[in-house]
């Protein structure tokens, strides 16, 4: 009962923010228009509940990115501030999160989220009010739909859904597997929608399918029916902090199928939770920490030096974020939503830790490279690396 009023408070109010003027005729916040102050800029994410670490990683590539462009002269010879609301990993929580950046702080623009389903509900809230939103790693394909002022920078569940549903098929020969989905979040049921697709379009059969929800702990039932069907691998799209007990669990059941996934699973306590009950699972990933690139090996020691930790993939594409959006802030025309809009949109070729980012016609970055992660005794190493041209992934790992 008292999570449907929260919903329809935060409607209610997202509702009565949208009816109100915007800050200037464009809209987007009017700080940075009538003053020659700080440039605001609003941070929304998971930085505590079920999906923390996603938020914190994020959060903490943003602050570093930001800081290293503040020491280098800002934007245009100004400095960025940046605002941050803790959403608690709920999507009303992030409704109402960034409702508060735009009406009470005037951000020019907002950064967030990683879950798709709070991407979506933020994203609400700043196309009726003409903010610019740029999502480091929402991957579900509707975030970017919610309007023209909403955008990402990672790649999308039907681009990294197809690579891994085809290099089961075509690299690694499975003709028959399963699927365990998170039916209550976006992310997972749209990942399993394209999984299915492409991997019955290549020849595939899924033999057996269940469901769970987010923050289930038992999940023998769901698997005890997935193993009657004799399955290859499990396909399991959704979130870390389920995977590696879905891992734990199938191995108590005698199951020894690798489950592959998507970037849901990154995370450092992926390992920590299901150790080495995951060895010999694969999942999509958006870059690799230990590439030998200078952009990525600079990015990694910085972060390393600074937060004493190895930065994971939403850290990544946090950094990446945050300096797309400070570079169309210095191209745009004026410092109002439509201007810094049309700027973030019109990025080219920006050289990023995650690969070159460019903005295609509907708000998503085309064109990226996906990362293919295999635990292998209890640590992340490389399997392999697919380009965006078609081409076979190279291979890193033995087959």
């Amino acid at each position: 009962m008292r999570r449907n009023f929260l919903k329809f408070l935060t409607i209610i109010l997202a509702v009565a923010l949208a009816g109100c003027p915007p800050k200037n005729e464009t809209g987007g916040g009017g700080n940075a228009a009538t003053n020659g102050g700080d440039l605001l800029i609003g941070e929304y994410g998971s930085l505590t509940g079920a999906q923390a670490t996603f938020g914190q990683s994020t959060h903490n590539a943003i602050m570093m990115a930001m800081d290293e462009i503040n020491a280098a002269g800002g934007v245009n010879g100004r400095k960025i501030k940046v605002l941050t609301e803790d959403d608690q990993s709920k999507s009303e929580e992030a409704s109402t999160a960034v409702t508060k950046l735009i009406s009470q702080n005037s951000v020019l623009a907002v950064l967030g989220e990683v879950a798709s389903s709070n991407s979506i509900a933020g994203a609400d809230v700043c196309q009726a009010n003409k903010v610019p939103m740029i999502t480091p790693s929402s991957t579900n394909p509707q975030v970017t739909k919610k309007g023209d002022y909403i955008f990402r920078v990672c790649f999308t569940d039907d681009y990294q859904g197809e690579n891994i549903a085809r290099y089961a098929a075509t690299q690694l020969h499975i003709k028959r597997a399963a699927i365990l989905t998170d039916v209550k979040n976006d992310y997972s049921t749209g990942l399993t929608s394209t999984i299915e697709r492409v991997f019955t379009s290549l020849g595939g059969q899924i033999v057996g399918k269940s469901s769970y929800s987010n923050g289930d702990n038992d999940f023998h039932s769901q698997l005890a029916s997935i193993r009657a069907t004799n399955p290859e691998v499990i396909f399991v799209p959704g979130y870390y902090t389920d995977v590696g007990q879905i891992a734990i669990q199938a191995r108590e059941l005698g199951m020894k199928q690798p489950l592959l996934g998507g970037d849901g699973w990154e995370s450092p306590k992926l390992i920590e939770i299901g150790g080495r009950a995951l060895d010999g699972s694969m999942y999509t990933n958006h870059y690799f920490y230990a590439d030998e690139t200078p952009v990525v090996r600079n990015f990694v020691q910085r972060y390393k030096d600074r937060y004493g930790a190895i930065p994971d993939g939403m850290a990544a594409l946090g950094y990446d974020a945050a300096r797309v959006l400070a570079d169309a802030l210095k191209r745009a025309k004026k410092l109002d939503g439509a201007s810094i809009r049309d700027a973030i949109a019109a990025t080219r070729n920006f050289d990023g830790v995650t690969g070159t980012i460019t903005i295609g016609p509907d708000r998503n970055a085309v064109g990226k490279k996906i990362i293919i992660e295999e635990v292998k005794n209890g640590q992340l190493t490389l399997r392999a690396t697919i380009q965006p041209n078609g081409a076979t992934p190279t291979a890193t790992a033995a087959q």
